[in-house]
Protein backbone atom coordinates (compact mmCIF):
# COMPACT_ATOMS: atom_id res chain seq x y z
CA UNK A 1 0.00 0.00 0.00
CA UNK A 2 1.04 3.32 -0.76
CA UNK A 3 2.58 5.31 1.81
CA UNK A 4 1.76 8.76 0.17
CA UNK A 5 -1.93 8.54 0.48
CA UNK A 6 -3.90 9.26 3.29
CA UNK A 7 -6.19 6.74 4.91
CA UNK A 8 -9.35 8.37 5.94
CA UNK A 9 -12.04 8.06 8.18
CA UNK A 10 -15.34 6.87 6.96
CA UNK A 11 -16.66 10.94 5.63
CA UNK A 12 -19.34 10.11 7.28
CA UNK A 13 -18.61 9.32 10.72
CA UNK A 14 -15.80 12.59 10.45
CA UNK A 15 -18.29 15.17 9.99
CA UNK A 16 -18.48 16.42 13.31
CA UNK A 17 -14.43 16.37 13.62
CA UNK A 18 -14.10 17.96 10.00
CA UNK A 19 -16.58 21.19 11.15
CA UNK A 20 -14.80 21.49 14.15
CA UNK A 21 -11.37 21.82 12.51
CA UNK A 22 -13.23 24.21 9.20
CA UNK A 23 -14.10 26.57 11.81
CA UNK A 24 -11.30 29.11 10.70
CA UNK A 25 -9.79 29.97 7.44
CA UNK A 26 -6.11 28.87 7.13
CA UNK A 27 -3.20 31.33 7.22
CA UNK A 28 -2.53 32.70 4.62
CA UNK A 29 0.48 31.15 3.10
CA UNK A 30 3.88 32.92 1.50
CA UNK A 31 4.27 33.92 -2.04
CA UNK A 32 7.00 33.42 -4.21
CA UNK A 33 7.43 35.25 -7.40
CA UNK A 34 7.66 32.07 -10.06
CA UNK A 35 10.74 31.45 -11.59
CA UNK A 36 10.39 31.80 -15.51
CA UNK A 37 11.45 27.83 -17.20
CA UNK A 38 12.48 29.75 -19.89
CA UNK A 39 15.59 31.61 -18.45
CA UNK A 40 18.92 30.49 -20.02
CA UNK A 41 20.70 28.00 -17.66
CA UNK A 42 23.99 29.27 -20.00
CA UNK A 43 23.86 32.24 -17.54
CA UNK A 44 24.16 29.44 -14.46
CA UNK A 45 27.45 30.00 -12.08
CA UNK A 46 30.45 27.96 -12.71
CA UNK A 47 29.96 26.26 -9.52
CA UNK A 48 26.35 26.55 -9.02
CA UNK A 49 24.81 23.21 -7.14
CA UNK A 50 21.52 21.93 -7.02
CA UNK A 51 20.94 19.62 -4.12
CA UNK A 52 17.79 17.29 -4.45
CA UNK A 53 16.05 15.02 -1.71
CA UNK A 54 14.75 12.06 -2.76
CA UNK A 55 14.03 8.14 -1.90
CA UNK A 56 16.06 5.28 -2.46
CA UNK A 57 13.76 3.91 -5.27
CA UNK A 58 13.61 7.05 -7.29
CA UNK A 59 17.45 7.95 -6.77
CA UNK A 60 18.47 6.31 -10.10
CA UNK A 61 16.03 7.98 -12.14
CA UNK A 62 16.85 11.65 -10.82
CA UNK A 63 20.58 11.03 -11.15
CA UNK A 64 20.32 10.17 -15.13
CA UNK A 65 18.33 13.41 -15.47
CA UNK A 66 20.92 15.27 -13.77
CA UNK A 67 23.33 13.71 -15.39
CA UNK A 68 21.94 14.95 -18.53
CA UNK A 69 21.41 18.17 -17.50
CA UNK A 70 25.04 18.79 -15.65
CA UNK A 71 26.47 17.77 -18.97
CA UNK A 72 24.20 20.54 -20.71
CA UNK A 73 24.75 23.74 -18.39
CA UNK A 74 27.44 22.59 -16.00
CA UNK A 75 25.33 22.96 -12.81
CA UNK A 76 25.85 19.93 -10.37
CA UNK A 77 23.56 18.36 -8.82
CA UNK A 78 23.63 16.53 -5.87
CA UNK A 79 21.14 13.75 -4.95
CA UNK A 80 20.21 13.42 -0.95
CA UNK A 81 18.88 9.59 0.01
CA UNK A 82 16.21 10.36 2.50
CA UNK A 83 13.23 8.68 4.11
CA UNK A 84 9.99 9.50 2.63
CA UNK A 85 8.22 9.40 5.56
CA UNK A 86 10.55 11.91 7.07
CA UNK A 87 11.02 14.10 4.18
CA UNK A 88 8.01 16.49 5.01
CA UNK A 89 9.14 17.23 8.54
CA UNK A 90 12.77 17.72 8.05
CA UNK A 91 11.88 19.58 4.54
CA UNK A 92 9.57 22.34 6.59
CA UNK A 93 11.78 22.53 9.40
CA UNK A 94 15.07 22.77 7.53
CA UNK A 95 13.64 25.39 4.94
CA UNK A 96 12.28 27.38 7.72
CA UNK A 97 15.80 28.36 8.77
CA UNK A 98 17.06 29.24 5.48
CA UNK A 99 19.05 25.44 4.96
CA UNK A 100 17.47 21.90 3.57
CA UNK A 101 17.63 21.57 -0.14
CA UNK A 102 16.90 23.29 -3.18
CA UNK A 103 14.58 20.40 -4.55
CA UNK A 104 12.50 17.69 -2.51
CA UNK A 105 10.27 15.13 -3.54
CA UNK A 106 6.75 14.80 -2.39
CA UNK A 107 3.34 13.96 -1.97
CA UNK A 108 0.94 16.87 -3.80
CA UNK A 109 -1.31 16.50 -0.37
CA UNK A 110 1.51 18.16 1.44
CA UNK A 111 1.21 21.42 -0.08
CA UNK A 112 -1.13 23.73 1.96
CA UNK A 113 1.30 22.69 4.68
CA UNK A 114 4.56 23.45 2.70
CA UNK A 115 2.79 26.90 1.45
CA UNK A 116 1.40 27.93 4.90
CA UNK A 117 4.88 27.19 6.50
CA UNK A 118 6.63 29.72 3.73
CA UNK A 119 8.72 26.54 2.57
CA UNK A 120 7.98 26.06 -1.02
CA UNK A 121 8.17 28.71 -4.02
CA UNK A 122 5.86 28.37 -7.45
CA UNK A 123 7.42 26.15 -9.93
CA UNK A 124 6.50 27.71 -13.77
CA UNK A 125 5.42 24.88 -16.30
CA UNK A 126 2.94 27.09 -17.69
CA UNK A 127 3.94 26.35 -21.59
CA UNK A 128 3.93 22.32 -20.46
CA UNK A 129 0.31 22.37 -18.60
CA UNK A 130 -1.37 21.02 -21.55
CA UNK A 131 1.23 17.94 -21.68
CA UNK A 132 -0.03 16.57 -18.18
CA UNK A 133 -3.33 15.05 -17.21
CA UNK A 134 -5.35 17.71 -16.09
CA UNK A 135 -5.95 16.36 -12.68
CA UNK A 136 -2.20 16.43 -11.99
CA UNK A 137 -2.21 19.89 -12.82
CA UNK A 138 -4.91 20.67 -10.15
CA UNK A 139 -3.48 18.79 -7.38
CA UNK A 140 -0.29 20.92 -7.59
CA UNK A 141 -2.30 24.33 -8.14
CA UNK A 142 -2.76 26.70 -4.77
CA UNK A 143 -4.16 30.17 -4.81
CA UNK A 144 -3.91 30.22 -8.92
CA UNK A 145 -0.56 29.59 -8.83
CA UNK A 146 1.42 25.36 -9.58
CA UNK A 147 3.58 24.99 -6.84
CA UNK A 148 5.44 21.35 -7.61
CA UNK A 149 6.24 19.69 -10.40
CA UNK A 150 3.70 16.60 -11.12
CA UNK A 151 4.96 13.43 -12.97
CA UNK A 152 2.85 10.56 -11.46
CA UNK A 153 -0.35 9.82 -9.37
CA UNK A 154 -2.50 6.83 -8.17
CA UNK A 155 -5.89 6.16 -7.52
CA UNK A 156 -7.95 3.12 -6.94
CA UNK A 157 -10.80 1.39 -9.99
CA UNK A 158 -12.96 -1.80 -9.67
CA UNK A 159 -10.47 -4.91 -10.26
CA UNK A 160 -12.81 -7.50 -12.19
CA UNK A 161 -12.51 -11.46 -12.28
CA UNK A 162 -12.88 -11.87 -15.68
CA UNK A 163 -13.31 -15.80 -15.50
CA UNK A 164 -16.47 -14.96 -13.08
CA UNK A 165 -17.22 -11.69 -14.95
CA UNK A 166 -17.08 -10.63 -18.48
CA UNK A 167 -18.44 -7.19 -19.16
CA UNK A 168 -17.81 -3.89 -17.40
CA UNK A 169 -20.68 -3.05 -14.84
CA UNK A 170 -22.42 0.27 -15.46
CA UNK A 171 -23.74 0.67 -11.94
CA UNK A 172 -23.02 -0.18 -8.22
CA UNK A 173 -26.62 -2.27 -8.36
CA UNK A 174 -25.20 -3.86 -11.35
CA UNK A 175 -22.11 -5.45 -10.45
CA UNK A 176 -23.33 -7.06 -7.04
CA UNK A 177 -26.01 -8.67 -9.17
CA UNK A 178 -23.49 -9.51 -11.42
CA UNK A 179 -21.20 -10.67 -8.37
CA UNK A 180 -24.03 -12.60 -6.87
CA UNK A 181 -24.84 -15.02 -10.27
CA UNK A 182 -21.10 -16.11 -9.61
CA UNK A 183 -21.89 -17.77 -7.03
CA UNK A 184 -18.74 -16.95 -5.30
CA UNK A 185 -18.53 -16.30 -1.34
CA UNK A 186 -18.62 -12.27 -2.02
CA UNK A 187 -19.57 -10.26 -4.99
CA UNK A 188 -17.31 -7.16 -3.47
CA UNK A 189 -14.44 -7.09 -1.50
CA UNK A 190 -13.39 -3.51 -0.25
CA UNK A 191 -11.22 -2.53 2.24
CA UNK A 192 -13.37 -1.28 5.24
CA UNK A 193 -10.25 -1.46 7.97
CA UNK A 194 -12.34 -3.12 10.14
CA UNK A 195 -14.56 -1.38 12.39
CA UNK A 196 -12.44 1.71 12.00
CA UNK A 197 -13.26 2.34 8.09
CA UNK A 198 -11.21 3.39 5.30
CA UNK A 199 -13.32 6.45 3.40
CA UNK A 200 -9.85 6.03 0.55
CA UNK A 201 -11.20 3.29 -0.66
CA UNK A 202 -14.77 4.12 -0.30
CA UNK A 203 -14.41 7.65 -1.47
CA UNK A 204 -15.74 7.19 -5.17
CA UNK A 205 -18.75 5.83 -4.36
CA UNK A 206 -19.18 8.89 -1.22
CA UNK A 207 -18.56 10.88 -4.19
CA UNK A 208 -21.45 9.61 -6.47
CA UNK A 209 -24.26 10.92 -3.41
CA UNK A 210 -23.02 14.24 -4.55
CA UNK A 211 -21.22 14.46 -0.92
CA UNK A 212 -17.50 15.49 -1.47
CA UNK A 213 -15.51 16.05 2.13
CA UNK A 214 -15.06 19.51 1.13
CA UNK A 215 -16.92 21.52 -1.64
CA UNK A 216 -14.53 22.01 -4.21
CA UNK A 217 -13.91 26.16 -6.11
CA UNK A 218 -14.54 26.68 -9.53
CA UNK A 219 -10.74 26.57 -10.52
CA UNK A 220 -10.76 22.50 -9.06
CA UNK A 221 -9.32 24.13 -5.64
CA UNK A 222 -10.89 23.24 -2.60
CA UNK A 223 -12.67 25.48 0.00
CA UNK A 224 -13.01 25.04 3.44
CA UNK A 225 -16.27 23.99 3.33
CA UNK A 226 -17.70 20.73 4.43
CA UNK A 227 -19.64 18.71 1.34
CA UNK A 228 -20.34 15.51 2.74
CA UNK A 229 -23.25 17.15 5.21
CA UNK A 230 -26.73 17.50 4.69
CA UNK A 231 -29.04 15.55 2.65
CA UNK A 232 -26.87 14.44 0.01
CA UNK A 233 -24.67 13.14 2.96
CA UNK A 234 -27.49 11.50 4.76
CA UNK A 235 -28.40 9.47 2.34
CA UNK A 236 -24.95 7.99 1.47
CA UNK A 237 -24.96 7.19 4.71
CA UNK A 238 -28.63 5.49 4.66
CA UNK A 239 -26.91 3.44 1.70
CA UNK A 240 -23.52 2.24 3.75
CA UNK A 241 -26.12 1.24 6.64
CA UNK A 242 -27.96 -0.40 3.82
CA UNK A 243 -25.44 -2.77 2.59
CA UNK A 244 -23.64 -3.03 6.09
CA UNK A 245 -23.23 -5.18 8.52
CA UNK A 246 -26.97 -5.16 9.62
CA UNK A 247 -28.15 -4.57 6.12
CA UNK A 248 -27.19 -6.63 2.87
CA UNK A 249 -23.56 -7.36 4.78
CA UNK A 250 -21.85 -6.43 1.09
CA UNK A 251 -19.76 -3.96 3.48
CA UNK A 252 -17.73 -6.18 6.04
CA UNK A 253 -15.87 -4.99 9.34
CA UNK A 254 -13.99 -7.80 8.69
CA UNK A 255 -12.35 -6.85 5.60
CA UNK A 256 -9.03 -5.43 6.19
CA UNK A 257 -6.43 -4.43 3.72
CA UNK A 258 -4.88 -7.56 3.09
CA UNK A 259 -7.77 -9.27 4.15
CA UNK A 260 -9.75 -8.01 1.28
CA UNK A 261 -7.11 -8.11 -0.95
CA UNK A 262 -6.66 -12.09 -0.39
CA UNK A 263 -10.04 -13.56 -0.61
CA UNK A 264 -9.95 -11.99 -3.91
CA UNK A 265 -6.54 -13.66 -4.95
CA UNK A 266 -8.48 -16.75 -3.48
CA UNK A 267 -10.94 -16.44 -6.36
CA UNK A 268 -13.93 -16.13 -3.48
CA UNK A 269 -14.95 -12.73 -4.65
CA UNK A 270 -15.96 -11.35 -8.47
CA UNK A 271 -14.99 -7.24 -7.78
CA UNK A 272 -12.18 -5.69 -5.36
CA UNK A 273 -11.99 -1.58 -5.05
CA UNK A 274 -7.71 -1.56 -5.16
CA UNK A 275 -5.25 0.63 -6.68
CA UNK A 276 -2.88 -0.48 -9.03
CA UNK A 277 0.02 -1.36 -5.91
CA UNK A 278 -2.56 -4.33 -5.37
CA UNK A 279 -2.48 -5.69 -8.45
CA UNK A 280 0.13 -8.02 -8.29
CA UNK A 281 -1.11 -9.66 -4.72
CA UNK A 282 -4.46 -9.95 -6.31
CA UNK A 283 -3.27 -11.95 -9.39
CA UNK A 284 -0.75 -13.71 -7.39
CA UNK A 285 -2.80 -17.01 -7.48
CA UNK A 286 -3.42 -17.00 -11.36
CA UNK A 287 -6.32 -14.85 -11.04
CA UNK A 288 -7.08 -12.88 -14.34
CA UNK A 289 -8.57 -9.50 -13.69
CA UNK A 290 -9.40 -6.49 -16.00
CA UNK A 291 -9.71 -2.82 -14.39
CA UNK A 292 -12.73 -0.91 -15.06
CA UNK A 293 -14.32 2.21 -13.55
CA UNK A 294 -15.92 2.62 -10.47
CA UNK A 295 -19.35 2.71 -11.05
CA UNK A 296 -21.77 5.40 -9.75
CA UNK A 297 -23.78 4.14 -6.18
CA UNK A 298 -25.73 7.57 -5.73
CA UNK A 299 -26.27 8.53 -9.35
CA UNK A 300 -23.13 10.76 -9.92
CA UNK A 301 -20.02 10.55 -11.30
CA UNK A 302 -17.92 8.12 -8.77
CA UNK A 303 -15.15 9.90 -8.46
CA UNK A 304 -11.79 8.94 -6.70
CA UNK A 305 -9.00 10.77 -4.47
CA UNK A 306 -6.18 11.00 -6.58
CA UNK A 307 -2.48 11.11 -5.30
CA UNK A 308 0.40 12.67 -7.10
CA UNK A 309 3.83 12.41 -6.64
CA UNK A 310 5.44 15.99 -6.94
CA UNK A 311 8.99 18.10 -7.08
CA UNK A 312 8.82 21.11 -4.77
CA UNK A 313 11.59 23.83 -5.08
CA UNK A 314 12.50 25.36 -2.00
CA UNK A 315 11.33 28.34 -1.05
CA UNK A 316 15.12 29.49 0.54
CA UNK A 317 16.81 28.24 -2.69
CA UNK A 318 19.29 30.18 -3.75
CA UNK A 319 19.23 28.72 -7.08
CA UNK A 320 15.10 28.70 -7.64
CA UNK A 321 16.00 29.60 -11.59
CA UNK A 322 17.93 26.36 -12.04
CA UNK A 323 16.41 24.65 -10.68
CA UNK A 324 13.23 25.17 -11.87
CA UNK A 325 14.46 24.58 -15.58
CA UNK A 326 16.17 21.47 -14.46
CA UNK A 327 12.52 19.86 -13.42
CA UNK A 328 10.31 21.49 -16.50
CA UNK A 329 13.36 21.07 -19.20
CA UNK A 330 15.13 17.85 -17.97
CA UNK A 331 12.49 15.35 -15.28
CA UNK A 332 9.01 16.58 -17.06
CA UNK A 333 10.08 14.64 -20.31
CA UNK A 334 9.20 11.25 -21.64
CA UNK A 335 13.30 10.46 -21.15
CA UNK A 336 12.82 11.95 -17.18
CA UNK A 337 9.06 10.46 -16.50
CA UNK A 338 9.91 7.09 -18.10
CA UNK A 339 12.83 6.65 -16.16
CA UNK A 340 10.43 7.59 -12.84
CA UNK A 341 7.97 5.34 -13.95
CA UNK A 342 10.64 2.56 -14.59
CA UNK A 343 12.39 3.20 -10.86
CA UNK A 344 8.70 3.30 -8.96
CA UNK A 345 5.54 2.15 -11.01
CA UNK A 346 2.47 4.12 -10.10
CA UNK A 347 0.35 5.96 -13.14
CA UNK A 348 2.38 9.00 -15.41
CA UNK A 349 1.30 12.08 -15.33
CA UNK A 350 2.67 13.24 -17.83
CA UNK A 351 0.56 12.49 -21.26
CA UNK A 352 2.83 11.52 -23.87
CA UNK A 353 4.05 8.55 -21.11
CA UNK A 354 0.73 7.61 -20.14
CA UNK A 355 -0.39 7.08 -23.78
CA UNK A 356 2.59 4.80 -24.13
CA UNK A 357 2.40 3.11 -21.14
CA UNK A 358 -1.85 2.60 -21.41
CA UNK A 359 -0.71 -0.32 -23.94
CA UNK A 360 -0.89 -2.05 -20.43
CA UNK A 361 -5.05 -2.57 -20.41
CA UNK A 362 -4.92 -2.65 -16.35
CA UNK A 363 -2.55 0.30 -16.37
CA UNK A 364 -4.97 2.09 -18.95
CA UNK A 365 -8.07 0.99 -16.65
CA UNK A 366 -6.35 3.03 -13.67
CA UNK A 367 -5.54 6.48 -16.06
CA UNK A 368 -8.82 6.42 -17.09
CA UNK A 369 -10.26 6.14 -13.68
CA UNK A 370 -7.87 8.71 -12.64
CA UNK A 371 -9.25 10.80 -15.01
CA UNK A 372 -12.36 11.27 -13.40
CA UNK A 373 -10.89 11.80 -10.43
CA UNK A 374 -10.58 14.29 -7.63
CA UNK A 375 -7.18 15.16 -6.12
CA UNK A 376 -6.89 14.49 -2.50
CA UNK A 377 -7.23 17.73 -0.83
CA UNK A 378 -4.14 19.61 0.66
CA UNK A 379 -5.89 21.79 2.96
CA UNK A 380 -5.29 21.86 6.65
CA UNK A 381 -8.47 21.07 7.32
CA UNK A 382 -7.83 17.67 5.41
CA UNK A 383 -5.82 16.56 8.48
Amino acid sequence: MRTSRTLLVPAILAVGALLAACSGDPAPGTTTPAPSASTPTSAAPVDATLTVWVDENRKPAVESAAKAYTDATGVKIETVVKNFEDIRADFIAQVGTGEGPDITIGAHDWLGALVENGVVAPVDFADKKGDFIGVAVDAVTWDGQTYGLPYAMETVAVVRNTELVDSTPTTFDEMIAKGREAKVTYPLTINTNGTTGDGYTYYALQTSFGAPVFVQNDDGSYSTKVGMGGENGAKFAEWLGANGMAGDKIFSTDFTYDVANQEFADGKAAYTIAGPWAIATLTGNGVKVAVDPIPSAGGETAAPFVGVQTFYVSSASKNAILANDFLVNYVATDEGVTALQEADPRLPALRVVADRYASDANIAGFLAQAEVGVPMPAIAEMG
